[in-house]
């Protein structure tokens, strides 16, 4: 499709140190492992904005492996003179300067406005492990293209420590799935409990849900309940739209296919 052709384009265009980030600050802490995914992901992401052509864009802010500890990156980022301040951003002011400078180009696919969010949720399922070996990939995170049964197992594995509100998946998920805000003028979930919990409860801010976890009067196994029942319906309709575009439905069935390749490459 054109879809592919336009991620092999931009894989024609740039070295794999540009796409790794090497000589940016952001690639050098990179893994073998890690690096094949996010190469892709990373011309995917060139290709993607060229089909949508958006006015903008939103990234999750850089993260920056120093040997030691990963640094946020900044929070948002012009193009017009500065500085990348991530890959992404790198690759795309580059393919657009090199390809669609010319003003019949740039007219139609003009070069979209960059921001990158740092306030965005943690959506890790578990705390990083002490080595590869004890990774769980599967595990790890929700997939797009998760089954929705997903939705229920994933949660039930998902890290979630009585009273620790440092690090807990099932909170960050449910705020952000759950359209909670920080003043209460967002969306609303509500809990089920048992009476002897102290019935159900409803809430309408992260602040509130972190407060009565940290107390001890929102039990984990109460919280995992809703986060299941909503993320069950995030995967249901997440799949409904992947079925109902086809583009998006081969790009699934592609990197299924290179998926297993790498499996059975790894096991070599």
């Amino acid at each position: 499709s054109n879809y592919w052709i336009s991620v092999i384009n931009a894989g024609r265009h740039f070295t794999l140190d540009a796409v790794m980030g090497i000589g940016l600050g952001l690639g050098e802490g990179m893994k073998d492992s890690e690096g094949v995914g996010k190469v892709i992901g990373r011309l995917m992401m060139v290709a993607d904005v060229l089909a949508v052509n958006p006015k903008s864009i939103a990234l999750d802010a850089t993260t920056v492996d120093n040997g030691e500890e990963v640094v946020d990156g900044v929070a948002s980022m012009k193009l017009d003179g500065e500085e990348a301040k991530s890959v992404e951003a790198h690759l795309i002011q580059q393919f657009y300067s090199a390809k669609l400078s010319h003003p019949a180009l740039a007219s139609a696919l003009p070069l979209p406005q960059i921001t990158h969010v740092t306030s965005g949720p943690k959506l890790d399922l578990q705390p990083p492990r002490e080595s590869d070996a004890h990774k769980m990939e599967s595990d790890e995170y929700f997939l797009a293209d998760d089954p929705k049964v997903h939705g229920k197992s994933k949660v039930k594995k998902a890290f979630c420590e009585p009273g620790n509100v440092g690090f807990c998946p099932p909170i960050e998920l449910l705020a952000y799935f759950g359209g909670l805000s920080g003043n209460g003028e967002g969306g609303e979930v509500k809990i089920s409990r048992s009476p002897d919990n102290g019935g159900d409860v409803t809430y309408t801010t992260k602040s509130a849900i972190l407060a009565d976890f940290e107390a001890g009067t929102l039990h984990p196994g109460d919280l995992k309940g809703a986060v299941s029942a909503v993320m069950v319906g995030v995967l249901t309709r997440t799949s409904a739209g992947i079925k109902a575009d086809g583009e998006a439905a081969k790009g699934v069935k592609a990197l299924k296919a290179f998926e297993k390749k790498m499996a059975k490459q790894k096991k070599k």
